[in-house]
């Protein structure tokens, strides 16, 4: 099981068809995964995208669209950890110990507002 897991969910007053296109944009992708190498995997099209991430982070992401009322529902997922040192496509996991929760707890809280920076900045982006 990896040790970085992030599922987030919002439901954004915004059409499926604009935010799938803001998502598949590789631009985007350095800020939700900062220091990864990231390779899309399956491209769902509206419903959304998957992704093989390499790097300081060794493992997967998904997005999935989904109609909900009169705007989409944004399901994300990570499932990773961190990379060996010397190399960004090993992974390892950290020790069960004080020192290594303190990392992987900054890991989490790091990738999880990487994301939700993004998220707001694409929702501030398409009210005006």
């Amino acid at each position: 099981m990896p040790d970085v897991i992030i599922i987030d969910e919002v439901v954004v007053a915004l059409p499926r068809e604009i935010v799938a296109r803001r998502i598949a944009q590789p631009q985007r992708w350095t800020a939700w995964w900062p220091d990864a190498d990231v390779t899309v995997t399956v491209d769902r099209g509206v419903e959304g995208m998957a992704w093989s991430l390499a790097g300081t982070l060794v493992g997967v992401s998904e997005v999935v669209l989904a109609v909900e009322g009169s705007g989409v529902r944004i399901h994300y997922e990570l499932r990773a950890d961190p990379a060996r040192p010397g190399t960004d496509t090993q992974s390892r996991h950290l020790p069960d110990s004080p020192r290594g929760r303190r990392r992987l707890s900054a890991l989490r809280q790091r990738q999880l507002i990487a994301w939700q920076r993004t998220l707001w900045a694409l929702r501030d982006e398409l009210d005006t």
